[in-house]
């Protein structure tokens, strides 16, 4: 890159948001640089190549909506898109529009700091170039800054340590290797399985037990995919009505399991869990509000355990013991059934503490497990830890890290007030993680740009969330958060997985409310912003 180079807007990654925002600012005639740090574009799916990555939301739905001709030519050969499936789609979107031209890759940004004379935001990065541009764009992903566990004697392991989230790209052969992984969240229920299959054994270090459903992953059904391109624009009109990553023709249902007998409750949930997937969930249309239908729901799911796995201690040791759905719900093909092969031990690490890495492998309090590869299937910093992990300076050198220091302020997950021009794509403040990423990530890149849009249209040079605002609604997230069971457990929504990290619930639940709020904001005249 040009030193000092100056842009209308850079974007920071090169994920699904990066490449829409990319291409959404393209057609304001702006001029763009997008700054990734990986090799390649892809976001999550560039680094996340662990065995059994894949999307857990229907294909149908995650993937983009702004090109007609795209959609309707594109195939997908199963429900549930892989990794490299997902990558190759990915590509094919960057070839179809040229964007790979105005992306920096293998780039890592350093700072970003605000130049209040100039008004515009200077970036520097790790290969020495410096940038600025009147608008940055943070487009690094709510779950993309892997969590690396402080354990003692990590550096003393005679073999590799791999984490999920940086799995070698050349891949890894597990044939004959004496495998552990610590952690059972979404990366390490899909990731389970397939190891066991490959290697020679595999020992599973779990802190909490995991609630999750069958995906029942099937090749795509022709005449399903015909009817729903036969009317593409209307599907997606009602992917964006849904708070949950569900497919729109298999709604939730609209009533509560209080209003149905028990032999109905378990027809419903018995027929949800033939469907599979994040439907299970849409059982009752108030899981996550009423303890009722969420206790009917987390029984259901006890009891499948009790069916699937043979040993009655492992089935006490993986049936949780908190409300179902107040974790991020998993999906997953054959996890619980991983438990009746003789080549898998699960070690409960709440019980018998892992004390320290070895050079041979693991110990716990009561063993030592001698191990050939250790994988961390440990998670991210969500939400806060991409962005944190840049030193971000607003007004009066303000840092980013500062203002948050006690969690995440923004309004409406967009922008921080004291940050002129710094917008966040499904930040926190916002659904993101709680709703199709993919909706939650069309709406926020169409209302930036739309909002870049109006602002060159109308002269105006920056704009910035007012503390009012942010903090009404910093209130807001908070009251609709402790309306629901999200807040009834320790979750990544609150930061529970991170020392130290502010105990502060994160994301928005409700999809649809947000959006009209959105609207709503503009409709006023960027009501909560000041336009200068």
């Amino acid at each position: 890159m040009t030193r000092l180079k100056a842009f209308d807007v850079i974007i920071v990654g090169a994920g699904i948001s990066g490449m829409y925002m990319l291409y959404r600012a393209r057609r304001l005639s702006l001029s763009v640089r997008v700054i990734e740090a990986g090799g390649d574009l892809g976001g999550t799916w560039y680094w996340n190549r662990y065995p059994g990555a894949r999307c857990d939301t229907d294909t149908l739905e995650y993937s983009y909506s702004f090109d007609e001709d795209l959609q309707q030519e594109w195939e997908w050969p199963e429900r549930y898109p892989t990794q490299p499936e997902i990558l190759k789609y990915l590509n094919h979107v960057a070839e179809r529009f040229d964007l790979r031209k105005d992306i920096a890759f293998s780039t890592r940004v350093e700072s970003a700091i605000f130049d209040e004379a100039a008004s515009r935001w200077q970036v520097a990065t790790d290969d020495g170039a410096e940038l600025s541009a009147q608008f940055l764009v943070m487009a690094t992903g709510s779950i993309s800054a892997p969590n690396i566990p402080d354990i003692d004697g990590m550096e003393s392991f005679q073999g590799p340590i791999h984490h999920t989230a940086r799995w070698p790209h050349e891949g890894f052969d597990l044939s004959g290797l004496r495998v552990g992984i610590i952690g059972t969240g979404s990366s390490g229920v899909q990731a389970i399985p397939v190891i066991a299959e490959q290697a020679a054994h595999l020992t599973v270090f779990q802190r909490s037990p995991q609630w999750s459903v069958p995906a029942h992953n099937r090749p795509s059904d022709p005449k399903m995919v015909a009817a729903i391109k036969a009317d593409y624009p209307g599907f997606r009109a009602a992917n964006r009505l849904q708070s949950g990553a569900q497919l729109s023709h298999i709604p939730p249902n609209d009533f509560s399991a209080a209003d149905v007998s028990e032999e109905e409750r378990q027809r419903i949930l018995e027929e949800r869990w033939q469907l599979g997937g994040f439907p299970f969930f849409g059982a009752f249309n108030d899981i996550t509000v009423n303890l009722e239908s969420n206790r009917a729901t987390a029984d259901f799911v006890r009891g499948k355990i009790r069916e699937i796995v043979n040993d009655p201690a492992i089935v006490e040791m993986l049936t949780p013991d908190y409300t179902i759905h107040c974790k991020r719900p998993v999906l997953d093909s054959g996890y619980f059934e991983t438990y009746n092969r003789d080549n898998v031990l699960l070690v409960d690490i709440n019980a018998t503490p892992i004390e320290a890495i070895t050079p041979r492998g693991i110990r716990t309090t009561d063993a030592d497990h001698d191990l050939d590869l250790i994988v961390l299937a440990t998670g991210f910093d969500n939400m806060t830890g991409a962005l944190l992990r840049i030193d971000i300076r607003g007004r009066d050198g303000l840092p980013l890290r500062d203002e948050w220091a006690a969690g995440p302020v923004n309004y409406l997950g967009l922008q921080v007030s004291g940050f002129p021009n710094l917008f966040t794509i499904t930040g926190p403040g916002s659904p993101s993680v709680l709703t199709n990423m993919m909706v939650a990530i069309e709406q926020h890149v169409e209302w930036v740009s739309d909002c870049i849009g109006f602002m060159a249209a109308n002269n105006h040079a920056s704009i910035e969330a007012t503390e009012e605002a942010q903090e009404a609604w910093v209130a807001h997230v908070n009251e609709v958060a402790n309306q629901t069971l999200w807040v009834s457990c320790r979750n990544w929504y609150q930061g529970y997985n991170i020392p130290g990290k502010p105990r502060v619930f994160m994301p928005l639940p409700g999809f649809p409310p947000y959006v009209e709020k959105c609207e709503e904001v503009v409709a006023k005249g960027y009501e909560g912003f000041v336009l200068s």
